[in-house]
């Protein structure tokens, strides 16, 4: 790779470009909620069995994450960014031949779709693995932290855009339309809904384009030989660097499981229909692009350890407000609502950045392994949603406890930080 125009930590915003719009098709991966609400009206599914869609998602995070960093050994951050892209793309085809190839509500369609929910997973956690520590090229230092929030604040406008564009399409476009009978017992006609992976098919494609012309002068691969043992020791004999990995597994639980379950606590408790409720979604994402934009500004003049202190604050106090909506027998006060929504978008915002920067400092000779070993961390999407779904079995309450769990961590790491600052292993 030394022979690639060389790129420093002070590179300017239009050479950094490409590996920001790579940040806006690594957001594809947040359509997983929206979709599920579509899927689950259509095929008439459970809230425990529509859940485990995002569990196809993230479960693979799992498996695919230390390989990653291993993968990024041989053939480099850039490279396996764009491959990356490339299983993201079939994963936006996929859906779009089930529409338009096979009988609206047929188990083809419905294989077609959890097959493509699967190819999302796996090329989200090839570009999570290798797309995060390429930054590093770019930055170091304290700024890393506010760099990766920037490319958080980034990769919110997919995930902002998915639901508008999937209410915009099953409101206007009556191609492909089919109806359901909601809780209310009232029929409801859903449009081209799924227009919203059309859209993202051609940006993936846009983003692929520019990212293969761009030229990058990577680091000299990790110390030593990578094997998945020398990772998983690091992980299990590391306390700083397990820590590092929960505090990800309980961001990722949160953001994956309010994205899915907020429009079904508000459903429960109103008289709101689907098509409104998944405006939840995107209040939201809006609340995220604010705390990511605002992460990006002040995470350079604070301290990390109080970064993490304030958003575990305001992420218990978004977990209070839904449980005092939810537990609200009758007329619960809506306003609370969307403050709390409002609330765990804006807090959670930063959390990732937080704790992903903070482990690829501390360990810098073995950054992609971090890497690897963090977006492991992921898996929390695939555990937080069905634990969350089976909990709401009995009211939505029991959701909300789950994601509780995953709020009160990050806010007991951020006032217990020392146990985060001790001594390499």
């Amino acid at each position: 790779m030394s022979n690639e125009t060389t790129k420093t930590g002070n590179a300017g915003f239009a050479k950094i470009l490409p590996v920001m719009f790579a940040f806006f098709v690594m957001g594809f991966v947040d359509l997983v909620g929206t979709a599920t609400n579509y899927v689950k009206a259509e095929f008439s599914l459970n809230d425990a069995t529509a859940n485990l869609f995002t569990t196809m998602v993230f479960f693979w995070f799992l498996i695919f994450s230390v390989p990653t960093g291993m993968l990024m050994n041989k053939i480099g951050r850039r490279k396996t960014v764009l491959r990356s892209i490339l299983v993201t793309l079939v994963a936006m085809a996929l859906p779009i031949l089930a529409y338009v190839a096979f009988p609206l509500k047929s188990t083809a369609q419905l294989v077609l779709i959890v097959i493509s929910f699967a190819f999302l997973g796996i090329g989200n956690t090839l570009m999570q693995v290798s797309l995060n520590p390429l930054l590093t090229v770019f930055v170091k230092g304290d700024k890393l932290a506010s760099t990766l929030t920037t490319g958080q604040f980034v990769k919110a406008f997919a995930s902002l855009f998915a639901p508008w564009i999937a209410q915009w399409g099953a409101n206007s476009i009556q191609a492909y339309s089919w109806s359901y009978v909601d809780a209310k017992g009232q029929t409801v006609e859903v449009g081209m809904w799924w227009i919203l992976f059309v859209i993202y098919f051609v940006v993936g494609i846009l983003g692929y384009i520019l990212l293969a012309f761009d030229k990058i002068e990577e680091p000299a691969p990790d110390s030593g030989t990578t094997t998945i043992g020398r990772c998983f020791k690091l992980l299990f004999s590391d306390g700083i660097v397990f820590l590092c990995f929960l505090g990800i597994v309980a961001h990722v639980g949160v953001d994956v499981g309010i994205n899915a379950q907020a429009p079904r606590i508000l459903m429960e408790h109103t008289d709101i229909a689907l098509a409104t409720a998944t405006n939840a979604t995107m209040v939201y994402f809006i609340a995220r692009m604010i705390g990511c934009f605002t992460g990006g500004i002040v995470l350079q003049k604070i301290s990390n350890k109080v970064g993490l202190r304030i958003c575990g604050v305001i992420m218990t106090a978004s977990a209070v407000c839904f449980a005092i909506f939810a537990a609200t027998p009758t007329n619960p006060p809506v306003w609370l609502f969307w403050t709390a929504v409002a609330l765990v978008g804006f807090g959670n915002s930063n959390v990732f950045s937080l704790f992903l920067s903070h482990a690829l400092m501390y360990r810098p000779d073995r950054q992609n392994e971090i890497s690897g070993l963090m977006l492991m961390g992921l898996i929390g999407g695939a555990i937080f949603p069905p634990i969350m779904g089976a909990a709401a079995g009995a009211g939505q309450i029991g959701g909300i406890l789950v994601m509780a769990v995953g709020c009160l961590y990050v806010l007991v790491m951020g006032f217990a930080y020392k146990v985060l600052e001790g001594k390499k292993a």
